[in-house]
Parts: structure tokens; C-alpha cells; sequence
């Protein structure tokens, strides 16, 4: 395996649970909350189909405001509250004795996220983990969202390297494809034991925390 390991973000690093409890405090259902995730995914990779880009931001603000809605009085605070929480989110436990194992070790480690990179150099400073990482990247400075290969061409970019230098690390199967489509070498988090989409390209390694990381670098 490559030296060098690109994780994804949201969901990957960051731990999304306690945003049902913010959708909850609004007076919305809790699972609404991954609804959310998802629409906001769905809505940025669709404009990076057409081309286009948005910020997470602002994809998202407009996703919670429709979703909410019907829940709240005033859905544009109530969005602005979403996106606020977000920035709140804690790591997964796995995350932070992972990361540090994996410097240690002299791995090179990068982020690159659909969202923006002040979200995850405070969400890895808090951790007090930012150290660790060479380089946090956002699509926004890449101009497409993820899977598009334009995001990941970036990554190697800023980098120094090939595509094939670089192992992209993430939760979700539809990243891991785009970056396999863009020649990267991928390995899957696969915390809940979960079913691989046949749709999807297969990833090269599959582990159940960053710390498992550790031996494939």
C-alpha cells in the first residue's frame, strides 16, 4: 500500500449521531437527521454531474430548510441551527488513538471533504489531532464535488503525487468508487459491518476502524 492515506471527513472521521439531537431540540424526528446527510450528498453530487459546485454550506442550508419545514416556525434559523451543530460534531472513538498510530508510523495523511476545510481543521484541531494530518483539503478549492475525478486529481495534485500514490479512506461506497474510477487505491470503514453495493467497484481493503489502518501502511 501507498504511504499516504486520504480520508474522507463527514461521517468518515466525524461522528453524525448527535445531530438527530438538534433535529429533536427543533421539534423534528430524530431520523431526519441522516435524511438530511443524504439529500445534501444527493443535491452537491447532482450539480457535480452537471458540472457545477456548490458549497456545502449552502447545499445543505437549503436542504434542511425544506426538510424542516414542516416542523418548525421559522425553517431558515432552524437550518442555520443545523449547520451550526454540524461544526459541533464529535470524532468516532476510533479516530484519534487511529490517527495518531498511523503518524507514528510515518504515514503522510491527508483529508479532502465535500465540505470546507474549516470545518475539519476544527474538528481535527479540537481533537487535537491537526498535527497528524499534511494537508486538509475541501472540494471547494477543487471546484467539483466527490466522486467527480476532478476532486481526486486534485488531492494528488497538492500532494506531488500520482493518483495511484495516494489510498483514498472512507465510509461510503459511492466516494470510494470515484476515487477508484480516478486510479486511487481505496480502503473501506466499515464500522457496522455492513453490505458492499454490488454497484459499486470493490475497494482494495476493508476495515472496521482507522486504528486497523495501521498494518496495510
Amino acid at each position: 500500500m501507498t504511504r499516504t492515506l486520504v480520508f474522507d471527513v463527514n461521517e468518515t472521521l466525524s461522528d453524525l449521531r448527535p445531530l438527530a439531537v438538534r433535529f429533536e431540540a427543533l421539534g423534528a424526528p430524530g431520523e431526519l437527521a441522516r435524511l438530511w446527510f443524504a439529500s445534501t450528498l444527493r443535491e452537491g453530487i447532482a450539480l457535480a454531474a452537471a458540472g457545477d459546485a456548490r458549497s456545502f454550506a449552502l447545499v445543505g442550508g437549503e436542504t434542511a430548510h425544506v426538510l424542516l419545514a414542516p416542523y418548525v416556525d421559522d425553517p431558515a434559523v432552524a437550518a442555520d441551527a443545523v449547520l451550526d451543530s454540524f461544526l459541533e460534531l464529535p470524532l468516532h472513538p476510533d479516530v484519534v488513538p487511529g490517527v495518531r498510530a498511523l503518524a507514528e508510523a510515518g504515514v503522510r495523511l491527508v483529508t479532502l471533504s465535500n465540505g470546507a476545510a474549516a470545518v475539519a481543521e476544527r474538528l481535527l484541531g479540537d481533537a487535537g489531532i491537526r498535527d497528524a494530518f499534511t494537508h486538509v483539503l475541501s472540494v471547494e478549492d477543487a471546484g467539483i464535488w466527490k466522486p467527480a475525478q476532478g476532486a481526486y486529481a486534485y488531492a494528488a495534485s497538492v500532494c506531488g503525487a500520482l493518483p495511484a500514490e495516494l489510498t483514498m479512506v472512507a465510509v461510503h461506497p459511492w466516494d470510494l468508487h470515484g476515487a477508484a474510477k480516478a486510479g486511487l487505491r481505496t480502503i473501506w470503514i466499515d464500522r457496522e459491518r455492513r453490505r458492499w453495493p454490488a454497484h459499486c467497484t470493490p475497494p482494495g481493503q476493508r476495515v472496521e476502524s482507522v486504528g486497523e489502518l495501521v498494518r496495510y501502511a
